[in-house]
């Protein structure tokens, strides 16, 4: 199994007070044969003071002005070299033996394109503040809307990747909905209830707090460019989603104030 190369790609910018655990969550982990590379955007906060830090642990590190996320996870995984990619981004952490277990199943699993377990919430300090409501998808699901899959916890196969990438660079916040829905067209994909592969840190600068109206805008350009329809449950949840996404956000702000007091 330990012949199996994993790439893991970090975007960053202006994450210095977080990208350092991001990288030790990376580098610490008990699998042997990672391929780490880090991509930043020319940050000026301290951040290209900590990649230099780590610089002789790290494949392949850049900062310098890009196109945002997007493109610095396009950047990124055009230089990877591993048969299993993942990207953890720079306010994420991985939880000890994430790496190794998802490679295992995935050698287990041939028929799998995609495997993904349980993320904590967490809030600036690291503290937990509940859990990714992860749970088993599917195409014709996520086509619906059920995505269920986060992010910072997904491996996926290099192979099909090459088939289906790279990220479309129009999306500020659904693009790794939309390579969800392309690597299920072509393949299974496995989720691990019970094992937390990952945390998502959640905090006022970050995209989920700040911009989380951008998504499902995102998701339903994904639906009609795959000739879905207004008449789809996809559709509809939009809508309700749009509507409770106020009250979402401020329990999510309600929570990270409750714990900082």
């Amino acid at each position: 199994m330990n012949n199996i190369k994993v790439s893991i790609i970090t975007p960053s910018f202006k994450q210095a007070r977080f990208i350092e655990s991001t990288i030790r969550s990376v580098l610490e982990q008990d699998y042997p044969n990672i391929e780490y590379i880090v991509i930043d955007g020319g940050s000026q906060d301290g951040t290209l003071e900590i990649l230099q830090k780590y610089a002789d642990r790290l494949a392949a590190w850049v900062s310098e002005p890009d196109h945002g996320q997007t493109d610095a996870i396009n950047k990124g995984f055009s230089q990877a070299t591993g048969e299993v990619l993942a990207w953890l981004n720079s306010d994420d952490t991985y939880e000890p033996g994430a790496v190794t277990a998802a490679v295992k199943y995935l050698a287990e699993h041939p028929e799998i394109g995609l495997v993904y377990a349980d993320t904590n919430f967490i809030d600036e300090s690291g503290r937990r503040l509940g859990r990714f409501p992860a749970a088993q998808t599917d195409y014709r699901r996520l086509r619906q809307g059920y995505v269920h899959i986060p992010q910072q916890a997904a491996f996926f196969r290099a192979d099909l990747w090459r088939q289906v990438g790279p990220l479309d660079p129009d999306f500020y916040f659904a693009m790794d909905y939309d390579l969800w829905v392309r690597l299920a067209k072509l393949a299974p994909l496995a989720y691990l209830s019970g094992q937390t592969w990952a945390n998502f840190r959640l905090h006022t600068s970050g995209k989920t707090i700040a911009a989380d109206d951008r998504c499902w805008p995102e998701m339903l350009k994904v639906h009609y460019r795959d000739g879905g329809t207004f008449f789809a449950p996809i559709v509809a949840k939009y809508y309700l989603r749009k509507m409770v996404a106020p009250l979402l956000n401020w329990n999510r702000q309600w929570k990270m104030r409750r714990l900082a007091d």
